[in-house]
């Protein structure tokens, strides 16, 4: 019985599966703390969806995929800020309209070009196929990542709540904007090969939620967050192989179980304090 329990830990390409998403853990965590609060949950998503035409245009060019990536994510955010700041639509209806056009773009792309990566990898992860190369790439941008938002979680926090006061007080507070957007492009490059572009998403929103409901406190609302999301990824690579079914999406149905039960929680406390 305890041998069948320890099954998934024996074999190398799973262990390989427990470091990956051990290490995009702490960055997607965090960082959804200030997503959440800064209400920017849509441009993770926005974000996340546009990286495909930079993936496939660095496959074509020959290039590291995660530089595409990268570049492709800074577009979009620069074009949604550039649209919201010169037109009357509403910043949200501008994601939308970008990030689908950047994905449509994509799609066509991948279609046109006989490409060795298979585009469900793309989409969904491939966390089983994790390699030494990939763990590296991931902890490289994780260290980065989790490193400057650890440093000026203050500045960010400031930002994310009031950007006015965060200049008055003479913060950078266009380079906290773009250095957010930065930040939150390399994150998703991170997790492209642990959770794929369309389920990434819920690594930077579910997290954030789930913490905020449980606290009030921002430095507790990063630790519960960071232990959600390792706990969440760990759990749903290890019971997706007795349930013989896709990692990433497992690890996304775990960490929503959770959120329900710390809504469920939350309601229940609120109800005992006004009884």
């Amino acid at each position: 019985m305890m041998q069948e329990l320890l099954l998934p830990f024996q074999f190398p390409f799973l262990q390989n599966a427990f470091y990956i998403v051990l290490i995009v853990s702490v960055p997607t965590a965090i960082l959804s703390c200030f997503l959440v609060l800064k209400g920017w949950s849509l441009m993770g998503d926005a974000v996340s969806h546009a990286v495909l035409p930079g993936v496939v245009l660095a496959y074509i060019a020959g290039i590291p995929l995660m530089i595409g990536a990268f570049a492709a994510g800074m577009t979009c955010a620069l074009a949604t800020g550039y649209l919201k700041d010169n037109s009357r639509v509403k910043q949200d209806t501008v994601m939308g309209v970008v990030f689908s056009g950047m994905f449509g773009f994509g799609v066509v792309l991948y279609t046109k070009v006989q490409s060795e990566v298979h585009l469900d990898h793309i989409l969904f992860g491939n966390v089983l196929g994790v390699g030494p190369e990939d763990l590296w790439t991931a902890g490289i941008v994780s260290l980065l990542v989790s490193s400057i938002l650890l440093m000026k979680w203050r500045d960010f926090l400031l930002h994310s709540f009031d950007p006015a006061q965060a200049r008055a007080s003479g913060l950078p507070v266009g380079f906290l904007h773009y250095g957010m957007l930065a930040l939150l492009s390399l994150t998703i490059v991170a997790t492209l090969k642990a959770a794929g572009i369309i389920l990434a998403i819920a690594l930077l929103i579910s997290p954030g939620a789930i913490a905020f409901l449980l606290t009030k406190r921002f430095e507790y609302m990063m630790l519960i967050s960071v232990a959600v999301t390792a706990f969440s990824m760990c759990f749903g690579v290890y019971i997706s192989v007795f349930l013989d079914s896709a990692p990433a999406p497992t690890i996304v149905l775990v960490l929503t179980v959770i959120f329900i039960a710390a809504f469920i929680a939350t309601q229940i406390r609120n109800a005992r304090a006004t009884a």
